[in-house]
């Protein structure tokens, strides 16, 4: 074996090192944070509210086109979070389990406002022809059939984040993801702001892998496009 090739091997192992260390220490962190929040530690809950408000909120306005609906829903949330911490099994990370409770009372309050919008057409590809996929970019036959062939470009690598020069750049990329309809909202948010495990948002949201890529796909170039067009009229208006 060669210098290149162990060079090679003993940095592949490093990473994974580094990657479980990284896991583990956030298993860590989660535990303790557990422990204060089952001792009324009221500095945890503030910590966890803090860390997850913002997002619930805005998961909720998938479901309920009024703010303050929305609100009280996550406020509904939060109270079913501190009755239920003894009956946390652990599962799922603490994140994905306040995620899951809030999509199913946000669904709930959804119904008796009337404004939920039911997930058939949209699972059946009868959703308005903008979010289409050609089915070019997956894989036709062999063991790979239903699999990306052409997958999404990174998002980390194309960020429109790494762009912005000013608050207002930002307020229209948080406005763009306002605006996503709720079935690729809640992918994106899930995924790309609260960075849940793409098996865990499967089974949150009951998706296939290949389902949520082409949610978050579409979420991803709609906000895109937003901030494109916002950097280009600033760029023109220069």
């Amino acid at each position: 074996m060669n210098i290149v090739s162990t060079s090679c091997m003993v940095s592949a192992g490093k990473g994974r090192a580094t990657a479980t260390t990284l896991v583990i220490g956030s298993e860590k962190r989660e535990e303790a944070l557990l422990s204060r929040l089952r001792m009324g530690d009221e500095g945890a809950f503030d910590e966890l509210v803090n860390k997850h408000h913002g997002s619930l909120v805005r998961m909720a306005m998938g479901y309920v086109d009024d703010r303050e609906v929305a609100e009280e829903v996550v406020q509904d949330t939060w109270m079913a979070v501190i009755e239920s911490l003894d009956r946390f099994e652990q599962r799922s990370s603490l994140r994905t389990w306040i995620f899951g409770i809030l999509i199913h009372k946000a669904k709930d309050r959804g119904v008796r406002e009337k404004r939920h919008t039911n997930f058939s057409a949209f699972e059946s590809g009868e959703e308005d022809n903008e979010d289409s996929v050609e089915p070019s970019r997956f894989h036709q036959t062999g063991d790979l059939a239903g699999h990306w062939a052409f997958p999404p470009q990174p998002w980390d690598d194309q960020t429109p984040e790494k762009l912005l020069a000013s608050q207002q750049a930002v307020n229209a990329m948080n406005s763009a993801i306002e605006a996503l309809p709720r079935t690729i909202k809640e992918v994106l948010i899930l995924r790309d702001i609260e960075g849940v495990d793409v098996k865990e948002v499967c089974a949150t949201l009951n998706i296939t892998e290949t389902n949520l890529y082409v949610r978050l796909h579409r979420a991803r170039e709609r906000v895109r496009q937003v901030v494109e067009a916002y950097l280009e009229g600033t760029l023109q208006a220069v």
